[in-house]
């Protein structure tokens, strides 16, 4: 990641950035932590890597919203029980974002893991396109900032929080594959149970 921040500069920024947000589960709390750490070592300016990153999330945000209401609805019906999401799924998520769209969205765009998926829902769900970019826009406005800024002060003691993670990360990536295999195997008998 480091070789690719510092040798393709903005334009990495602005690809990780838009993987993430076209429902590819990429962390970008590293993309703009670490960008941000650059930044303070004058690799980057921090308005630049927030800018961009804004850019690159809001595509990839609007290509997903894109995806999901143009196709989603009809991808989900014939292939969603491979990935155990059903038709009543897309109907709570519809009525969701039928109730508390806007600020849905907005939040949703804040809060890690959840903001890969918010485009992709709120497309098959059918929200209106002006809020959604509109409360997408603000969501990713605030979470790039508030992430690159942190790392901007954390500057090169980034280095050290990264290590510090490695040695737990496998401790969370543990418990999170417990988590999803439970939740996986509560999502099988549900389904199998509605059929």
């Amino acid at each position: 990641m480091e070789h690719f921040l510092q040798s393709w500069g903005y334009t990495a920024i602005f690809v990780l950035a838009l993987v993430e947000a076209i429902c590819i589960p990429f962390p970008s709390e590293i993309t703009f932590g670490f960008a941000g750490a650059l930044a303070a070592e004058g690799h980057f300016s921090l308005a630049g890597v927030i800018l961009v990153g804004v850019a690159g999330e809001f595509v990839g945000s609007m290509i997903g919203y894109t995806i999901g209401r143009t196709g989603g609805r009809a991808l989900v019906d014939r292939y969603g029980k491979y990935v155990l999401i059903s038709s009543a799924d897309i109907d709570r998520a519809h009525g969701f974002l039928t109730k508390r769209g806007d600020g849905a969205v907005l939040v949703g765009r804040i809060l890690p893991l959840v903001r890969t998926f918010v485009s992709l829902v709120a497309g098959i769900g059918d929200m209106a396109a002006v809020p959604f970019a509109i409360f997408t826009l603000i969501g990713t406005a605030v979470y790039s900032a508030a992430i690159a800024s942190a790392g901007y002060g954390l500057g090169s003691g980034w280095h050290k929080l990264v290590k510090g993670f490695t040695a737990a990360s496998f401790v969370v990536l543990g418990l999170v594959v417990v988590a999803i295999a439970v939740f996986l195997w509560h999502r099988y008998r549900v389904l199998k149970r509605s059929r």
